[in-house]
């Protein structure tokens, strides 16, 4: 689990708590929780090396995927994917569009398959770790890994 923030530390991330609790109440285990910069370069290597470990089986980062300037998640991770998954973020704006109405438009949550790792880009918002979260990832994730690496065992 990935933040991807300035300004945030691990103590302060209350998107990154709301990842890790959910993953826990429904009995995964979260191998591993940093706060990375809003660099390109940095969020990159930081994915990549999730895809490498032997003890992840899928990758969650928040923050990022908006529009300003310094939001580069989403550019740095999608170089990484092998496929995409657009049903990720084509639900999660159907799903946050009940809460934020047209607002969702700024919002380019993002998902796909790095090294047969679901590899999923929230937003940095507690609500929209939240959402994303229980209602999308926790369900499909072990779903998605399974096929993701059924050729590769």
């Amino acid at each position: 689990m990935l933040t991807v923030s300035s300004t945030r530390d691990i103590d302060d991330d209350p998107a990154g708590d709301a990842i890790a609790e959910l993953f826990r109440e429904a009995g995964h285990s979260v191998s591993v929780r940093r706060v990375v910069d809003d660099d390109y370069d940095e969020i990159q290597t930081a994915v990549a090396r999730m895809a490498d470990r032997g003890d992840v089986d899928v990758t969650v980062t928040t923050g990022g995927t908006g529009v300003t300037p310094d939001d580069q998640t989403v550019e740095a991770t999608a170089q990484l994917f092998g496929k995409t998954l657009p049903g990720f973020g084509e639900l999660f704006r159907r799903l946050s569009y009940d809460d934020i109405g047209t607002k969702v438009v700024g919002t380019r949550a993002t998902a796909g398959v790095v090294d047969g790792m679901p590899t999923f880009c929230l937003p940095g918002s507690e609500n929209a770790a939240r959402l994303g979260t229980a209602e999308i990832i926790v369900p499909e994730a072990p779903h998605l890994t399974g096929l993701a690496r059924r050729d590769a065992e």
